[in-house]
């Protein structure tokens, strides 16, 4: 039995946050009902069509889900939300701002009508708040936390390359929905989480937070470099790129050692500490770039194994793909879509004696029939729902 698996979810959800906490509660086996506009559905079926005509966003977070299509604003279909929101366990939403509300579906009605029914609200900004009301985008989060400000080169700020604030959110609605779970079990009422892209992502900035607020300096852009720790980054070969990281003084010395053959900077006063090291930057990088530069990656690679130094080299997306460790740790499952067969990543927390449920990827309304008709509506009334566009 998955941990889950006596657990119902109705969502309404859309683009990453929402689905991507919904997708980790199918993993563990909960059944989760996704209520999507008919003849469109999630805005997130069209991002793309890189899977054989499917989007990848969606493939990505929407395995193992039940997906029926619903006219929110048809009273019928507010019947048909209502009729499965009292068979649930967790009803989530992430709508744009008080959406849900307009809908008659506020989590304060919801749980007066159903004591232990566990609510999840994901938004930009908050429920409160003089930002409650904005329309809140990833990019635009990364900006407004300061992300931005610390990412990229000195010369132009870069958005970091996937959706890490509708990630940091999803995360944390999936963790605060099992806590609520829990609570559940001991309490037997239900409760409210929400989250914000905002609070999310500005607890992953923790560390530029307390180095900013308490330290009055702003970390700066540094590239691929750390900002306070060096040296950290990249460092050019022959051939390519070799990144390194030296997280402390005896790793320094032993690179010093090992790696660059000059044993004597390891005590050299401008390089001794971190913090000296950081100070002397470019003149750090101009060493150790003189040491690289002639090895290929290969031979950089190797030296640095040898040492027993933090290294890596940078892969394409294709090479991670096709990483060895994903493919010795068997990683890989195979799971059904409308268009076949698809390989999907295993979800990475690993549960001893657990092995994640990797279902299907729904058509938009695949399962219109079958939840309907679970709810007593017979095959004339689901045909004629059909036909009024509710379904």
């Amino acid at each position: 039995m998955l941990p889950l698996e006596d657990v119902t979810v109705v969502t309404v959800e859309q683009a990453v946050a929402g689905p991507l906490a919904t997708r980790h509660l199918a993993d563990l086996g909960a059944r989760v009902i996704k209520i999507e506009r008919p003849g469109t559905g999630d805005f997130a079926r069209h991002y793309d069509d890189a899977v054989h005509g499917l989007s990848s966003h969606f493939v990505w977070l929407n395995r193992s889900k039940e997906s029926i299509s619903v006219d929110l604003k048809h009273e019928e279909g507010k019947r048909i939300l209502e009729k499965l929101v009292a068979r649930s366990d967790i009803f989530l939403e992430n709508l744009g701002p008080d959406a849900i509300e307009r809908l008659g579906f506020s989590a304060k009605h919801l749980r007066t009508q159903h004591p232990r029914l566990i609510t999840c609200e994901i938004s930009g900004y908050g429920s409160s708040g003089p930002f409650r009301h904005r329309k809140a985008y990833d990019l635009l989060i990364q900006a407004e936390s300061g992300l931005l400000s610390i990412t990229g080169t000195e010369a132009s700020p870069s958005r970091v390359g996937i959706s890490v604030a509708d990630i940091a959110a999803g995360i944390y609605a999936y963790s605060g929905i099992l806590a609520a779970l829990l609570k559940r079990q001991k309490t037997d009422e239900g409760s409210h989480v929400e989250v914000s892209l905002l609070e999310a992502l500005g607890e992953w900035m923790g560390y530029p937070v307390y180095y900013a607020g308490y330290g009055g300096m702003e970390l700066r852009r540094a590239g691929t470099h750390h900002a306070t720790i060096a040296p950290y980054g990249d460092v050019p070969t022959d051939d390519g790129l070799v990144f390194i990281g030296i997280q402390n003084d005896a790793e320094w010395r032993r690179f010093c050692d090992k790696v660059l053959g000059q044993p004597e900077l390891g005590g050299d006063t401008r390089f001794a500490t971190n913090r000296s090291r950081v100070e002397h930057r470019e003149r750090l990088l101009e060493i150790i770039g003189g040491v690289f530069s002639p090895m290929t990656t290969a031979e950089a690679m190797e030296r640095l194994a040898e040492a027993g130094i933090a290294h890596a080299q940078v892969n394409s997306v294709l090479d991670f793909i096709a990483h060895p460790q994903l493919a010795a740790r068997n990683r890989w499952r195979e799971i059904d879509s409308p268009v076949g067969k698809l390989s999907a990543l295993l979800p990475p927390a690993e549960i001893e004696g657990v092995e994640p449920r990797m279902g299907r990827v729904p058509d938009l309304g695949e399962h219109n029939r079958a939840i309907l008709s679970a709810l007593g509506y017979d095959e004339a009334t689901i045909r004629r729902l059909r036909e009024e566009g509710v379904i």
